[in-house]
């Protein structure tokens, strides 16, 4: 019995002996500084961290020798060995290096992220940390304002109705894709991000591709391309908590939790989250959650499988329409004044808003065939449900003057109209509310095979299909205190429609599309030369179905398909001059199918007969320079956009009538340079800073423009000539500035301050308004700078490693317009415009398990 005592004892020692704790910083081989989030695992085990802001970690082992693996997205894996001494191994810097073939280990999916100093593309990187320290309760697309080219606004100031702008493009002409998946809508192209509003939480990193981009599938991006990965099955086993809170009632509450990689091979990551707020803007009260789940198994060394869930069910009022400036200066509220929003029964109602739930999975094999080829695999499906509000009827619900607001730029008093429409009687609501609905289903795969022609050369091939139905109607949201809405003339298979809540009205069409894209490519590298050159094809149909324009036994009430074939060819070389200087060099030339309504005009099955490709024709010039303190590029670039269709629609209150104009061949010319920086004077101490130039301009007047009324009948008898050539595109400022600085101020404590800067931004326009040559010009909005202010601390609860984070954004409470419309006069007072945000700030604490 003393014998087992004693052996038990001693096993006790040797095990608490072995004890100890790794240390290190893992440092970045390009910038020569730290690396937060990188992973840190013991070899053959389950037990694993992160590195912290500052690139270090602390890790508990339970052996005396060993070894630790450290991996980062998008750099090579690095095991090395410790030894513990006295209960601690201290290991120092651990340098990682990119990696090119990273991104196959560690996320399973189809394209590839651009890699410094390798891939011929002009490129911008946001990591975890960045997102996670700087976002505050801004939205997703604005962390990227401080990247040369963009332009992001928040619109109204809704939740999630932020966009963001490319190189002067918008949203449908800029490409997003969520681990290799397109999120841009089948028909139109557009991104609503509040149907991503809850991805930041999830994000592991964040790529702009300005120009051609890098993207592998057959996506014709013409600003760039934005790549956001998420988490996935190299993530550390643990978790973490977290909260914020914020002005305006901004609260934000969510957690995650990840099982790390087990020995059978499986991985899971859960995240879920819930923000809900009152908005900065008047009438823009929201809530909003968010999930995120990824379960990964790796079948044996040539085969993993991977399952991606995620969505954010939200709902949130909207400042659907601008004003002029003189209204938000005679308003109380000032730059908050909404005019989509009243009271019903005493509670907030409102006119404008938005409700939507847009879930994405997605099912990924990677397969290693051989040592030189792999084919990975990705299909997915979305199922999106929701739409918008607005009003209809008698009831003026929209000017500032209107009889039914509670006083002058008030909230409207919607007891009002519920006392009309019971007055009325048997007669029905004379004013009602609806939902304006786009339910679609989605269905995608892609696919790439990757093989190695020689040790030098890699040929991929690639297919894109995709299937998408979107079910449009309106549907009587609320009667407003009436017994139905008569809804005349709308329907043709029910002439005198009784609706009540949740009958369509007004119109009930189906968009269906169908995409077929291939791609084949040729990548090069050897020594300090790497290339490549690629080709691709798509093939776009559109199918319309109307319930309502068309009787069911008409057989016009469905469209034959309508299909464009859009060729693209593309590529591109870098040259590592010595291991500080490189250059690069891309040309591209690409045609894309005209959108959903640019095909069927009129909100009929009436054909577009004259819709065609737009074409697409860009170059670029690049140059990086890398040391241990400083890293800068300089992009020159110039991209000419011929054969852009406008479809104009619009209502002319005078006869009541519906008119529209399609305006064919106009041309674009988008040119700039570009330059950013980084620059570490010393360890505690980061400088960043970006210029962006632009010189955006219509480049063609067009002739031939006629007006059509409902019936396909042209109005004018003369055509008109639009003269557009040398106006500027308006919508995104074509000179954007940022500098910024991190420092430290003691170990764990560090403070940030960004300024940006916002010129030559130009109101959009009517291009149906520029019908004589007198020199138009656009209302230019003022220049304006903000400065954004954030706090960092990271402390230990503990065993339990937290952060408290700190942001004030426009610390100055800086007063500034963020988007025009032009006015009759192209001026400040005659433009409709939303303003941006005054200060607004958040405080969160997080912490890890």
């Amino acid at each position: 019995m003393r014998k087992l005592l004693l052996l038990a004892m001693l096993l006790a020692s040797a095990t608490i002996f072995a004890q100890g704790t790794i240390t290190g910083t893992v440092i970045d081989s390009e910038t020569n500084g730290p690396l937060p989030g990188a992973n840190v695992t013991v070899v053959g085990t389950n037990n694993g961290t992160m590195t912290d802001f500052d690139g270090k970690f602390s890790l508990q082992v339970d052996a005396a020798t060993g070894t630790i693996e450290i991996s980062f997205v998008g750099y090579e894996r690095k095991p090395v060995k410790f030894s513990i001494q006295n209960g601690t191994a201290d290991l120092g810097e651990i340098i990682l290096s990119p990696d090119a073939d990273a991104l196959d280990e560690i996320v399973i999916t189809t394209f590839s992220l651009a890699i410094d100093r390798k891939t011929p593309v002009a490129v911008s990187t946001i990591k975890t940390e960045e997102i996670e320290l700087r976002l505050s309760n801004k939205e997703f697309p604005e962390i990227l304002k401080t990247t040369p080219g963009i332009y992001a606004h928040k619109q109204g100031g809704g939740f999630g109705d932020a966009e963001l702008r490319l190189r002067g493009f918008d949203s449908e002409n800029v490409a997003v894709m969520i681990n290799g998946v397109p999120v841009n809508d089948m028909e139109n192209g557009r991104v609503y991000w509040s149907n991503w509003a809850g991805l930041s939480d999830v994000t592991r990193t964040m790529q702009v591709q300005r120009g051609l981009g890098a993207s592998k599938v057959a996506v014709p991006s013409i600003g760039g391309t934005v790549n956001i990965v998420t988490k996935s099955t190299d993530a550390a086993k643990g978790g973490n908590i977290f909260t914020t809170t914020g002005n305006d009632g901004y609260l934000k509450v969510g957690g995650t939790v990840s099982t790390g990689k087990l020995e059978n091979g499986f991985a899971a990551t859960v995240s879920a989250s819930r923000t809900s707020g009152n908005g900065f803007v008047d009438g823009t009260e929201f809530t909003g959650y968010s999930y995120f789940i990824n379960f990964a198994k790796e079948i044996n060394e040539d085969h993993e499988l991977s399952f991606t869930a995620f969505g954010a069910p939200q709902e949130h009022g909207q400042r659907e329409t601008a004003h002029n400036i003189s209204v938000y200066r005679d308003s109380e509220r000032g730059v908050k004044f909404n005019g989509d929003w009243g009271y019903l029964n005493g509670e907030v109602t409102h006119i404008q808003d938005n409700f939507y739930h847009k879930p994405q999975m997605s099912l990924n094999h990677y397969w290693t065939i051989s040592n030189r080829s792999k084919l990975s695999t990705a299909v997915y499906a979305s199922f999106g449900t929701g739409g918008g509000g607005g009003y209809e009827g008698a009831a003026n619900l929209r000017s500032v003057d209107s009889p039914y607001r509670s006083g002058y730029l008030q909230p409207f008093d919607l007891d009002q109209v519920v006392n009309e429409n019971v007055d009325n009687g048997a007669l029905g609501s004379e004013t009602i509310l609806y939902n304006s609905r786009n339910d679609h289903n989605w269905y995608g795969a892609l696919s790439t095979f990757t093989t190695e022609i020689t040790e030098d050369i890699d040929l991929l091939a690639g297919v894109d299909l995709r299937y998408y139905k979107g079910k449009h109607f309106q549907e009587v949201k609320d009667l407003l205190g009436g017994s139905y809405w008569l809804d005349e003339d709308s329907d043709e298979n029910n002439p005198t429609n009784v609706a009540r809540v949740g009958d369509k009205i007004n119109y009930y069409n189906d968009g269906l599309v169908h995409w077929e894209g291939g791609f084949l490519q040729a990548e090069y590298s050897k020594n300090d030369l790497s290339a490549f050159i690629s080709g691709a094809i798509s093939n776009t149909s559109y199918k319309r179905v109307d319930y309502f324009n068309y009787l069911d036994s008409d057989p016009l009430q469905e469209t034959d398909w309508i299909s464009f074939v859009a060729p693209s060819v593309k590529g591109g070389a870098n040259y590592n001059i010595d291991d500080k200087h490189n250059v690069f060099a891309n040309i591209g030339f690409f045609e894309r199918a005209p959108f959903f309504n640019q095909v069927f005009q009129n909100y009929r099955n009436d054909i577009n007969s004259e819709a065609k490709n737009q074409k697409i024709f860009s170059y670029e010039l690049g140059y990086g320079f890398r040391s241990a303190k400083l890293r800068a590029n300089v992009n020159l670039y110039r991209t000419r956009w011929n054969d852009k269709p406008f479809t104009q629609s619009f209502f002319d209150s005078a006869s009541g009538e519906n008119y529209f104009a399609n305006i064919l061949g106009v041309d674009a010319l988008h040119q700039g340079i570009e330059i950013d920086f980084t620059y570490k004077p010393f360890d505690e101490f980061t400088i960043t800073g970006m210029a962006s130039i632009g010189d955006w301009n219509w480049d063609s007047n067009v002739g031939n423009v006629f007006i059509y009324d409902q019936e396909q009948n042209p109005v004018n008898e003369q055509p008109i000539e639009l003269f557009l050539k040398d106006i500027p595109v308006g919508g995104a400022a074509q000179n954007t500035f940022a500098l910024g600085g991190d420092y430290e101020i003691i170990n764990g404590t560090t403070i940030r301050a960004n300024w940006t800067y916002a010129d030559n931004l130009f109101a959009e326009f009517d291009p149906l308004g520029v019908s004589s040559d007198d020199g138009y010009m656009p209302w230019e909005v003022p220049a304006y700078g903000l400065v954004d202010l954030g706090l960092t601390h990271r402390f230990e609860i503990g065993a339990l490693a937290a952060t408290l984070n700190g942001n004030v954004n426009n610390l100055l409470d800086t007063e500034y317009v963020s988007f025009a419309f032009d006015g009759v006069n192209s001026n400040a007072q005659t433009a409709s415009v939303w303003y941006g945000f005054g200060r607004t700030y958040t405080v969160g604490l997080k912490v890890n398990f």
